[in-house]
């Protein structure tokens, strides 16, 4: 454990404004734990919810309190408070699954804390309290996922909310090797939703308008469309010998991606939205109704899905990081917004200077 006091942490103004600020280091009460921050990813609905709006809402689920950023954090236990399971011990590598909930109610009882609804007891990392963009953060005990060799920091905190948001998906499709699956959208949660569900089994095709994210898809080995071509549509149902695929997942949040699923999807097929904001307008009855499909909302995985997710991707040999292009220290945290803002990146991580230097060495062998 350090003896400094101090640690920087990364403030969101809106706007496209942050600060890196100095903190103290926090100590852990009961039933937390303090882990020196590995890897913290940076998510699009950070872009949408807190950085892009000029004035970042403070109330609700996406409610920012001006706490450190950061939602997908990864680290080791540095520091145990008291009343915390025999189970944690200091040099445990961790996971932190990104809500807290108030631990009572319905949902939190099934491990679904993202549903849960009590208003002073749910509180997101990295929106109404601390989260990852820092050099060290507290969490409770009750929110910690082991992370099992051999994966790394950088995968724990692409597993901590954009991939694991793409398993919840695919686990609500109840994907197998009978499927084919469309995922429009090939920004990270859509890249990692087709990697998930090849590993299920399924015949799996992308769909994207941007360029440098259908190579992207195509390097990791996804079958990707022109989602702007003019014959899109015919070549999807080409592909998969008229009948469209079995399983559309939404990724993008655009109206007209959403759209193109409904329309090409077979018939008793089973849609999922995952994919933030935006809208979508269709006639029920021939496109729904008539179609008998079935319509799925998705927003992030259970922690216990996420504890079953850790434990897949070892067996399958599935290292997530492979779905980051950049990797970034806090100090540079500007420098890592601006980038992913721009949507021409893969997932965008701000790590340890270890961290850093490992993902960086291991990069260059991979493309050397």
């Amino acid at each position: 454990m350090t003896t400094t006091t101090i640690m920087r942490g990364v403030a969101i103004k809106g706007g496209r404004r942050l600060a890196i600020q100095d903190y103290a280091i926090p100590v852990p009460g009961s039933g937390q734990v303090l882990l020196k921050m590995q890897a913290s990813g940076l998510c699009g609905s950070d872009l949408r919810a807190i950085y892009r709006p000029e004035k970042p809402k403070s109330e609700g689920a996406e409610g920012y309190r001006g706490v450190i950023a950061g939602h997908e954090p990864c680290g080791q236990i540095v520091a145990i408070g008291p009343d915390v399971s025999p189970e944690w011990n200091v040099d445990d590598r961790v996971v932190v699954y990104h809500i807290h909930g108030c631990g009572t109610c319905r949902e939190c009882r099934s491990g679904r804390y993202i549903s849960c609804h009590s208003e002073l007891g749910r509180q997101a990392y990295g929106w109404q309290r601390d989260g990852g963009h820092s050099d060290y953060i507290l969490a409770s005990a009750s929110d910690l996922v082991r992370l099992l060799e051999p994966l790394s920091y950088i995968d724990g905190s692409v597993i901590a909310c954009g991939l694991g948001t793409a398993y919840a998906a695919t686990l609500r499709a109840q994907i197998s090797g009978l499927d084919t699956v469309l995922i429009t959208g090939m920004g990270p949660v859509g890249l990692g939703a087709a990697l998930l569900a090849q590993k299920e089994g399924a015949v799996v095709y992308g769909l994207e308008v941007d360029p440098s994210r259908r190579q992207a898809a195509e390097e990791l080995g996804i079958n990707t469309l022109d989602g702007a071509s003019p014959k899109v549509k015919e070549n999807i149902k080409e592909l998969t010998g008229g009948y469209g695929p079995s399983v559309v997942i939404d990724c993008s949040g655009h109206p007209s991606a959403r759209l193109t699923g409904l329309e090409v999807a077979r018939d008793w097929a089973r849609i999922v939205f995952v994919g933030e904001g935006g809208s979508v307008t269709f006639d029920v009855s021939p496109l729904v109704i008539h179609k008998s499909l079935s319509i799925f909302g998705s927003w992030v995985c259970s922690i216990s899905q996420m504890e079953s997710l850790v434990e897949n991707l070892v067996k399958w040999k599935l290292f997530p990081e492979k779905l980051v292009t950049h990797v970034f220290s806090v100090g540079e945290a500007e420098q890592a917004y601006t980038l992913f803002d721009s949507g021409k990146t893969g997932k965008v991580i701000i790590a340890s200077e270890e961290e850093e230097k490992r993902w960086s060495e291991r990069k260059s062998i991979s493309t050397a």
